[in-house]
């Protein structure tokens, strides 16, 4: 499965644009990729995963602005379509598993 976050976040102050970084910097150290700005990805090994980081994210959501997450599948994922300069893109790979001893 993936978890997609998208956010729209104010960034008007000093204070705002802290958060707004500091949240960003959370997603990456989460293991997220950025798909474009504020559109987040992550693939996850299966509903508990996505469950345990949308917890995880809950409890460092911005004081401000707003934040969706949401889960598709690896067969939702494989069909999204993608234009880059107007040329046609398939969807990224799945990435490898990471095996630790």
């Amino acid at each position: 499965m993936w978890l997609v976050a998208m956010f729209d976040l104010p960034t008007g102050t000093d204070a705002e644009r802290k958060a707004y970084v500091r949240f960003r910097n959370y997603l990456l150290d989460e293991g997220f990729e950025m798909a474009q700005y504020s559109v987040y990805m992550r693939c996850c090994a299966g509903k508990e995963k996505v469950e345990a980081l949308v917890q995880r994210i809950g409890g460092n959501l911005p004081p401000s602005g707003t934040v969706t997450l949401f889960a598709i599948t690896d067969k939702q994922y494989e069909g999204m379509i993608n234009f880059r300069c107007r040329a046609r893109h398939p969807s990224p790979a799945k990435p490898a598993q990471l095996v630790l001893f």
